[in-house]
């Protein structure tokens, strides 16, 4: 009796252990998810997955900003159809990073993709875009300074200021809705991804924000790339931090410093105190390095 009892105990213990391991095991991996929220009547966010995609349900259909990454364009559209029954008929892609545009191919060849021109050089580029099954994720017309797609109330107002992000950045701007997609030139506040190897810049970013800000009109609700929907003076201040974060490492240029001493002696006014400034150790050296220095 006593050892039918003991292996009754060894067995429990055993049934126990296998139980929290495997409650301990990672769960397979399902599809992708993306969650959907109401910016304005007829504009949706859609985040997860990379950057913020946009779904704008006009007369005729549906026009997306930006398809994150790679395998989920099935997520997208599936969050689309719990508003709208209506076809996709464009996609605008702010810039060229896979995590952007990296679901184009996924949406009909019938589907217009439209992106500024130095974009669509970039995505050219890309490996994404390189073979017969996936080169209809390309743009199919570019712009260079600004352009108007679809019109009336639908009307969506393209601009391009000038390097920043890369040198491709797209202002999407919603015109009946007082709103923008600002992409990745407006990624969050907090120091901004430089991409050099796509004719980005430290140099130029804040004043192409600032013409941004002083070229569009009647905005008050902007989508940046990666963060919650914000204001338009959200956007204004963000050019400033960038003018503030060169003239702080123009200054140090000035007084004779190395990059890594600039990184250390890095102070901005008190109003950025709340900024992520993680990617200051990779910005620092980038201007410089734009400089010449």
């Amino acid at each position: 009796m006593r050892r039918m009892q003991v292996l009754a105990v060894v067995a429990g213990l055993g049934l126990a252990a296998m139980t929290v391991a495997a409650a301990q095991q990672p769960a397979p991996a399902g599809p992708n998810v993306a969650q959907i929220e109401k910016v304005k009547d007829n504009l949706f966010m859609i985040t997860g997955g990379g950057g913020n995609t946009l779904a704008y349900l006009t007369a005729n259909g549906v026009v997306l900003v930006d398809t994150k990454l790679a395998n989920w364009g099935q997520a997208i559209l599936d969050k689309v159809r719990t508003v709208s029954d209506k076809p996709i008929t464009h996609i605008i892609n702010t810039h060229t990073h896979g995590d952007h545009v990296g679901s184009n191919e996924f949406f009909a060849a019938s589907v217009e993709i439209v992106a500024q021109a130095n974009t669509s050089a970039n995505m050219a580029k890309m490996k994404n875009f390189a073979t017969p099954e996936t080169k209809h994720g390309m743009p199919d017309r570019t712009f260079t300074d600004r352009l108007t797609v679809l019109g009336g109330k639908d009307a969506i107002d393209l601009y391009y200021f000038g390097a920043g992000h890369t040198n491709g950045d797209a202002l999407v701007v919603f015109r009946e809705l007082r709103t923008m997609h600002a992409g990745d030139i407006f990624p969050r506040k907090g120091t901004p991804l430089l991409d050099m190897n796509n004719g980005g810049s430290g140099v130029r970013i804040g004043d192409s924000l600032a013409k941004a800000a002083a070229g569009i009109k009647n905005v008050d609700t902007v989508i940046p790339g990666h963060s919650t929907v914000m204001t338009w003076a959200d956007f204004v201040e963000y050019g400033e931090f960038n003018r503030a974060f060169l003239a702080a490492t123009q200054a140090a240029i000035k007084a004779g410093k190395t990059a890594d001493q600039a990184l250390a002696d890095l102070k901005l006014p008190e109003k950025f105190a709340q900024y992520q400034m993680a990617g200051a150790k990779d910005n620092v050296p980038k201007i410089y390095a734009e400089l010449g220095k």
